[in-house]
């Protein structure tokens, strides 16, 4: 092939796309979202009461009843329209393909969350009920595979790791799973450790570090907030009095503690 006949097989390429676009859409009018780019064979679906919400899914391989289910669930920022590439072939291969909107993603519930709201919902281990409760509720007792990219490679570590039963293998994409956290053992004859009280504060401290929530702009703002109630809530800590680092600026200590913010 020459020069010119890949150029001019390049510059046809929008016109044939567009309308193999527009075959799609007119072909899936199945979806909540994802007319145009989702294959016929995918299927919206919303589930309701769900731990508390509506869950959209998107679904493949529904047509034949008894096939064991696959479950997909998306990382951040995604949504269940991430599998689009993967739901055919698996549901071609015999499977019920689900692959949600995680909580407060996409089409599902819990997208209502102000400010000042508990975020208790978005746990992990929540997270794990609202997977149980799709999968009850479209009819399964259990699902062969539990599979989870990025964020939510957690989600189907800690599905996997909670109930087995129910999720009989996990798959884990692009994050690793450390696993359940590790626990004291064989301690039971050990001398007492001495009194935390002299660093009960700074204890308290990191907990509270852990726990500030971001303010309602971000960037630069977002930063000195979080600076502010370190320097708030340590100098606090160590010297009992309640004081303001947009007034006056706490004394530093010696040392500072080693704060690690997660979100």
């Amino acid at each position: 092939m020459t020069r010119r006949q890949v150029l001019r097989a390049l510059a046809a390429m929008p016109i044939s796309f567009a309308g193999a676009v527009s075959v799609t859409a007119q072909a899936n009018r199945d979806v909540a979202y994802g007319g145009t780019t989702l294959p016929a064979g995918i299927r919206s679906r919303f589930i309701n009461n769900v731990n508390g919400i509506t869950y959209h899914m998107l679904e493949a391989g529904f047509e034949s009843p008894a096939r064991p289910c696959v479950l997909l669930i998306h990382g951040f920022p995604e949504l269940a329209y991430s599998w689009r590439k993967v739901i055919p072939p698996l549901a071609r291969a015999g499977f019920h393909v689900i692959a949600p909107d995680l909580r407060g993603y996409g089409q599902s519930g819990g997208t209502g969350v102000t400010f000042d709201d508990d975020l208790a919902p978005f746990t992990l281990l929540n997270k794990v009920r609202d997977m149980l409760g799709l999968v009850s509720a479209i009819g399964y007792r259990s699902v062969v595979a539990v599979v989870g990219h990025d964020h939510g490679s957690g989600v189907a570590g800690w599905c996997a790791l909670a109930r087995p039963d129910v999720f009989r293998s996990v798959v884990l994409m692009s994050a690793p799973f450390a696993g359940a956290p590790s626990l004291a053992f064989n301690t039971a004859n050990d001398a007492p450790k001495p009194s935390a009280s002299a660093g009960a504060n700074i204890d308290t401290t990191r907990r509270t570090i852990r726990r500030v929530r971001p303010t309602r702009t971000c960037g630069t703002l977002h930063r000195v907030s979080i600076i502010s109630c370190a320097l708030t809530i340590t100098s606090r800590a160590r010297t009992g009095k309640r004081t303001s680092p947009f007034r006056s600026r706490p004394t530093p200590p010696a040392r500072w503690p080693s704060f690690h913010a997660t979100t």
